[in-house]
């Protein structure tokens, strides 16, 4: 499955000033991983987020966020995010600092 290109190029500008950030293709897109966990990513047009268990009931309700169903069962502590969501900058921005807010407190891999 392709990703989206532009979304790519628009995380890579939100976290390019991070030293601690890789980029690895997984689930069919492109991931970003903070310190080797993953923290976002980008499958077809959508904004893949790891918000973890504790969060994942509450960014649910979020307009714009659904169940990460990849396997066609809901993978739990991830959620995709739909292009609506992500039109604007600042959006898009508040959405991937989730992610890495969540990576950040995992151990390094």
């Amino acid at each position: 499955m392709a990703y989206d290109e532009g979304l790519a190029e628009r995380v890579r500008e939100l976290l390019d000033e991070r030293e601690d950030m890789a980029e690895k293709k997984m689930f069919g897109g492109l991931c970003f991983l903070l310190h080797g966990n993953m923290c976002c990513g980008i499958v077809g047009e959508e904004l893949m987020l790891r918000v973890g268990a504790e969060h994942y009931a509450a960014t649910l309700l979020l307009d714009h966020a659904r169940e990460m169903d990849f396997t066609g069962r809901a993978l739990q502590g991830f959620v995709y995010v739909g292009i609506d969501g992500l039109e604007e900058d600042r959006d898009l921005a508040a959405w991937v600092q989730r992610g890495v807010d969540f990576a950040a407190t995992l151990p390094a891999k």
